[in-house]
């Protein structure tokens, strides 16, 4: 086992490493902005990793030093990579698709790399020791900028035959109603993607109208009777509440923990439950539907844990 876990979570803003020491205990941590250029991209993650190991004094775990303490490195991307090709698909950050940014990073580094989901990471951070501790299985969701989600199974990431398990944004939304029509186009190529009506922007939208980008302030601006706002957080406890009935239904997880700067609306965790069960077709409907624990932090500690769960999942 390696000194020093290192991850890395690729924001489609931000980069941001973090390093942990073999008790969890985080030891660096730094943001910078994410380019959005792939090139400069690249190079960004690699100074960001270079200075965090002349930080801690280590050298990756390959080298194998008698003299130096050891790491390992884990990366979280929107999107994945191609089990054929090992190129980037399905990211939100378009400009880093169809790019071999597995192997990018390992040149540019010259050591192993592990490239994950940043929702895989998040689920795994979450199960590990957030607020998915003690549960056999665990949907993370982030509901942020877009929408993703992870699953873990006995400590195990569920990846599934194409590296796409989990991809709960880009399952249509179920149950349609008049509201939700026309569906909308996703960036997929497909219509009614539950990314559309459930990530930030949409429910920004929804609130204020085309151009705006951050719910932020909604729950205060409903407390304070912007009908507007009502509306907009009326429609979004449905969406999410046949979403995840849905998800109940065809994976019954034991619990599902939420991420990204949505899942920080208190109104969720008191009104989507009670929304929930007449989407469920077993009655009584208990699944636990929290809040995470990490916050920020849980996809760039679970990139970091990658190194640490083997094939059969124990760490």
């Amino acid at each position: 086992m390696a000194d020093y876990r290192f991850g890395i979570d690729f924001g489609g803003t931000k980069i941001e490493v973090l390093a942990l020491d073999r008790a969890g205990k985080e030891i660096v941590r730094e943001r910078v902005p994410n380019p959005g250029k792939y090139e400069d991209a690249v190079i960004a993650v690699r100074d960001l990793v270079i200075k965090a190991e002349n930080t801690v004094g280590c050298v990756p775990a390959h080298r194998m030093s008698a003299t130096q303490p050891t790491s390992t490195l884990g990366v979280g991307i929107p999107g994945s990579l191609s089990p054929e090709t090992g190129l980037v698909r399905n990211s939100n950050a378009t400009w880093l698709n169809n790019h071999a940014f597995g192997r990018d990073l390992e040149a540019a580094l010259n050591r192993p790399v592990r490239i994950e989901n940043d929702a895989n990471c998040f689920a795994l951070s979450e199960a590990a020791d957030g607020a998915g501790t003690g549960y056999s299985t665990v949907l993370g969701v982030i509901l942020g900028t877009g929408m993703g989600g992870g699953i873990v199974a006995n400590a195990r990431i569920l990846s599934g035959h194409h590296h796409i398990a989990g991809e709960w944004g880009h399952i249509p939304l179920p149950w349609a109603t008049e509201d939700d029509l026309p569906m909308r186009k996703c960036f997929c190529g497909n219509e009614g993607c539950q990314e559309r009506y459930l990530c930030g922007p949409a429910l920004a939208v929804e609130w204020k109208g085309e151009g705006n980008h951050s719910p932020s302030g909604i729950e205060d601006a409903a407390k304070n009777g912007d009908q507007a706002a009502i509306r907009a957080l009326d429609l979004y406890m449905d969406r999410l509440a046949r979403a995840c009935g849905q998800v109940v239904n065809f994976l019954d997880p034991d619990v599902i923990v939420l991420g990204g700067g949505v899942s920080n609306l208190a109104s969720i965790y008191e009104r989507v439950p009670k929304l929930l069960p007449r989407h469920v077709i077993t009655s009584p409907c208990t699944t636990p539907i929290v809040q995470n624990r990490h916050g920020d932090s849980s996809g760039v500690r679970g990139a970091a844990w990658l190194w640490d769960i083997d094939e059969t999942g124990a760490s």
